[in-house]
């Protein structure tokens, strides 16, 4: 990638502080998207549930990555947190879109990275499902389905967009992982309900290495599923946290108490999405951790 302008949204999180440090440390400028008025050059203002954001920081740069979004496994999917994750995802993006769409043809990005997630895909079961596949039924689904039409006025406006969706982020601190590493550390660690649902894994490595992939390439468009290649069902992967971590993984935390204490959101736990990086393999992308045991390494 030659040195770049690259604006991302949601620099703060765990996929975008580490794009953002990637980018950085090879030379990038980098452009962070903030709530609060701009405290240097380097920062613009939006307001991603409010819709709105600074279209004039955004001119001259050379691609625009959004990973914003309030975070979908944080708390009880209750319908007014529902509603929040809907306004800051759909209306985020849609500001974002409208922005670049209103810049003129020579100050737009090449390329608009919209995050995206496997949620589009619905419940799998023990299917395999690539890009190729509709979407699925439930809020999740519906919200992704919503998340990246909002995108439609770049698109419309000729700049290249992409929809990376990602899986679950093998991350030591942060997403989901975050919290079951000290689970398993405490030696508290196992499988949730049956274990037989699959999930689809990507180290952070890899998450970031992807984008980057995305956005180096220019003939690169549409959804690119950013999962390792083997999915693994939670009790495989219950035992792999095991042995890598040597600690016992006795424990189990059945069905029913799962959902009495997630509510709806235990959908997305005891669900199996079994997703394949069809996309992402095409272009050439290689995994630095395609496996779980390394991936889990990758992130103590």
């Amino acid at each position: 990638m030659e040195l770049s302008r690259i604006a991302v949204a949601g620099s703060s999180g765990l996929i975008g502080g580490a794009l953002v440090r990637s980018l950085a440390a090879d030379g990038h400028e980098v452009v962070r998207l903030v709530r609060r008025a701009p405290r240097s050059e380097d920062e613009v203002r939006w307001d991603p549930e409010g819709g709105s954001v600074d279209a004039a920081g955004l001119a001259g740069c050379d691609a625009v990555v959004n990973l914003a979004g309030a975070n979908v496994g944080s708390r009880r999917w209750t319908e007014a947190y529902k509603a929040k994750l809907r306004r800051g995802r759909v209306q985020g993006t849609a500001a974002l879109a409208k922005a670049l769409a209103s810049l003129s043809p020579e100050e737009r990005p090449r390329v608009f990275v919209n995050g995206s997630a496997i949620g589009y895909y619905g419940e799998t079961g023990g299917r395999a499902v690539d890009e190729s596949a509709p979407a699925g039924e439930g809020f999740l689904p519906s919200l992704v389905v919503d998340w990246e039409g909002a995108a439609a006025p770049a698109q419309e406006a000729g700049v290249r967009t992409v929809f990376p969706r990602t899986g679950l982020v093998v991350a030591r601190h942060g997403g989901a992982w975050g919290r079951l590493f000290p689970l398993f550390q405490a030696g508290l660690g196992g499988r949730m309900g049956n274990g037989r649902q699959y999930w689809s894994f990507v180290s952070l490595h890899d998450e970031v290495a992807a984008i980057r992939h995305l956005i180096d390439r220019d003939n690169l468009s549409g959804p690119f599923n950013v999962t390792a290649p083997q999915p693994l069902t939670n009790r495989e992967i219950t035992e792999a946290m095991g042995r890598v971590l040597h600690r016992p993984t006795l424990f189990t935390v059945p069905a029913p108490v799962l959902r009495t204490v997630l509510g709806e959101m235990a959908g997305d736990v005891l669900g199996s999405q079994r997703v394949l990086p069809a996309r992402l393999l095409e272009s050439g992308f290689t995994f630095a951790f395609p496996e779980i045991e390394g991936a889990i390494r990758a992130a103590r």
